[in-house]
């Protein structure tokens, strides 16, 4: 009984030794993301990209409604005939609205994910390297309850982003 004790003694001792010699670390992933400047530069090309569509849609809403006010304001006037090519031709300038609405959606969720799947890996590299450089042992992100401010190194990461080409 007394030699398990001791060795269990023993083992409690050299866990605790090592554990003291371990460098972990704690890094706030989605505030690297908010703060990194490649972030900044991924939404401009984003808003370039996707302006000239935006805009397009825009005109066409605009067009839609002048339609319908001409509708409304000059349909007791306008033959039958006439009238009807006039809601024909808003259903339609609707639907095509509509789809041209849905494909922008669509293209720009995917290159928002794109650009954002960019960020993550570069974000990686900055860990990875910052975790060698420093001589981590360990290093954790999501999932963490609580993390004091002597190991977490977020700013460090920003930093080495900061750092890194654009």
């Amino acid at each position: 009984m007394i030699k398990i004790t001791s060795v269990f003694l023993g083992l409690l001792l050299f866990t605790n030794i090592s554990f003291a010699e371990l460098k972990i670390g704690f890094v706030n992933v989605p505030k690297v993301m908010e703060k990194a400047p490649q972030a900044e530069q991924a939404k401009k090309r984003l808003e370039k990209e996707f302006s000239p569509r935006d805009k397009q849609l825009v005109a066409q809403q605009k067009e839609i409604k002048k339609l319908e006010e001409k509708l409304t304001r000059d349909a007791s006037v306008m033959g039958e005939s006439e009238r009807r090519n006039l809601e024909r031709d808003i259903v339609g300038k609707k639907r095509e609205a509509a789809r041209s609405q849905q494909e922008f959606r669509e293209d720009f969720n995917l290159r928002r994910n794109e650009e954002l799947g960019k960020l993550q890996r570069r974000i990686y590299e900055a860990v990875k390297a910052l975790a060698k450089e420093g001589s981590y042992d360990l290093l954790l992100t999501d999932g963490v309850i609580h993390a004091s401010d002597k190991i977490d190194i977020t700013s460090e990461i920003q930093s080495k982003l900061a750092s890194m080409p654009k």
